[in-house]
């Protein structure tokens, strides 16, 4: 449909938002993808920045996105930190935070760096599938043994 911030600037919010449907508040998402490639048009010259605090300027980017965007984009060390790393960390005992951003500073103090990158993909899927926020499968866990299960 759309290959550069010009070609997305050119449909209209209804193109996006249908191409867009099957995610969670398309329609603001739409808006907001329209934003971020007139600013990126308008300041970046087309180029997605590579830091963090660059691509925090940008409405509706947030610390787990921007990181996201650093890390798998530019394979330049960060830290995602959702729902699912917040919760697990702190569940092991790993980590004693309040929320997801303050989840990351901890990880970047104790996690070594050559684990960041993959780091939020593991979490991830153990989250889905095991270490969930209500009834977590414990037994089954490879981990069992290792977690203090804080909050379980």
């Amino acid at each position: 449909m759309a290959d550069s911030p010009q070609a997305i600037v050119r449909l209209s919010p209804g193109q996006i938002e249908r191409a867009i449907y099957p995610v969670g508040f398309y329609r603001n998402k739409a808006r907001t993808i329209l934003a971020i490639c007139t600013q990126l048009i308008g300041e970046y010259n087309c180029r997605v920045p590579d830091e963090v605090n660059e691509l925090l300027k940008f409405k509706g980017v947030g610390r787990k996105t921007a990181n996201l965007v650093v890390t798998l984009g530019y394979a330049k060390p960060g830290i995602c930190v959702d729902t699912h790393v917040h919760r697990i960390c702190n569940r092991w005992g790993y980590v004693s935070t309040a929320t997801p951003e303050k989840t990351e500073f901890a990880l970047r103090k104790k996690l070594p760096a050559e684990y960041w990158i993959e780091f939020n993909h593991f979490m991830v899927a153990l989250g889905q599938n095991l270490c969930r926020p209500i009834s977590p499968k414990c037994g089954l866990c490879p981990l069992f043994n290792f977690c203090e299960r804080i909050g379980v």
